[in-house]
C-alpha cells in the first residue's frame, strides 16, 4: 500500500521509524513545505521522495496520513478526498475552525472518499462515541502540560512560563475556542468533543503546571450509559513538546489498521 504523508515533523517522522519494515505499508511521498525539504532530506530515508504540493506526485497513493498541521488540511486535504483518496487525518483539532469539518465532509462525499479522525493523545474515544447512540449529558476535558509544552501559544500572554511556580490556568471555556487559540495543544480537545456532545457544548480547561513532566490528559463523561473518566500522563516527543508521543503511535496503528487481517 503506498502511502503519501503530508509533513515530515517530529509526528511524521515517529510514524516512519515504526512502520520502516512493515511489508505492507510504504510512505512513498512526503508533502511538506519547500522551505523545509533541506533539513528533511538529511532526516528522511533517500527512497522517499519529497514535494511541495500535490501537483508533483507521480503516482496516487492509496492512503494518506495528514500530521502537518491545520494550514495543511485546509490545503491539501480537500483536494485528496475530492479525487477519491482516503484521508487519516492527526490535526483534529483544525475541525475547530468555522466551516472546515463540513467542507471536508462535502468533499469526502463527492470523491466517495473516507476522512478518518485518528483518536491522538487521549483513550477511550471509542466509548464516548458509543455513550453518545443512547445520550450524553456532559463531557468535560482538561489538558494539563509543562510550561514548557505551551510556549509559542497565547498561555504566554496569561503567564511567565519561563517563572511559573505553580499550577496555573491558561484557558477556560469551550474546547471549540481550545483548539482554535491552542492549535498545535489542543488535538485531544477538539477529538473528544467531536466524538461526544459537540465542539461547543464540551467544557475544556488548560492548564500550564511547572510540577509536571509529562502532558496530562482528563476526561470525564455522563450519560445514559453511566459515568466514564480517563486519565492519561504521557511521554512528549523528544522532538516536540507540544505533542504526546502516544499521538504518533495512533497514527501507526491506524495505518496498520488498513491491511491488518484482524483489527480492533
Amino acid at each position: 500500500m503506498n502511502i503519501l504523508m503530508i509533513g515530515g515533523g517530529a509526528i511524521g517522522r515517529e510514524i516512519l521509524k515504526h512502520i520502516a519494515n512493515d511489508p505492507q505499508l510504504k510512505v512513498t511521498h512526503v508533502l511538506d513545505i519547500p522551505a523545509a525539504h533541506a533539513d528533511l532530506r538529511l532526516r528522511l530515508p533517500a527512497s522517499i521522495r519529497l514535494i511541495g504540493s500535490l501537483d508533483e506526485l507521480d503516482i496516487r497513493p492509496d492512503h494518506v496520513i495528514e500530521c502537518a498541521g491545520h494550514a495543511a488540511v485546509k490545503s491539501a486535504v480537500p483536494a485528496l478526498l475530492r479525487q477519491g483518496i482516503d484521508v487519516s487525518l492527526v490535526s483534529v483539532g483544525s475541525l475547530a475552525e468555522e466551516g472546515l469539518a463540513e467542507s471536508l465532509e462535502a468533499a469526502a462525499r463527492e470523491g466517495g472518499a473516507q476522512l478518518t479522525l485518528i483518536s491522538g493523545a487521549i483513550a477511550g474515544i471509542d466509548a464516548i462515541a458509543s455513550a453518545r447512540v443512547g445520550g450524553l449529558d456532559s463531557v468535560v476535558y482538561t489538558g494539563r502540560k509543562p510550561p514548557v509544552g505551551w510556549l509559542g501559544t497565547p498561555a504566554e500572554k496569561v503567564c511567565n512560563l519561563a517563572t511559573l511556580t505553580e499550577a496555573t490556568v491558561i484557558f477556560e471555556g469551550s474546547a471549540g475556542e481550545a483548539a482554535r487559540l491552542y492549535p498545535k495543544n489542543a488535538n485531544v480537545a477538539a477529538t473528544v468533543s467531536l466524538a461526544g456532545v459537540g465542539l461547543d457544548k464540551t467544557r475544556a480547561t488548560l492548564i500550564a503546571d511547572p510540577g509536571v513532566t509529562r502532558n496530562i490528559h482528563h476526561v470525564k463523561a455522563s450519560g445514559a450509559f453511566g459515568d466514564l473518566e480517563i486519565t492519561i500522563s504521557g511521554h512528549a516527543l523528544a522532538d516536540n513538546p507540544k505533542t504526546s508521543a502516544l499521538a504518533a503511535y495512533s497514527a501507526v496503528r491506524a495505518l496498520r489498521s488498513l491491511s491488518a487481517p484482524v483489527v480492533i
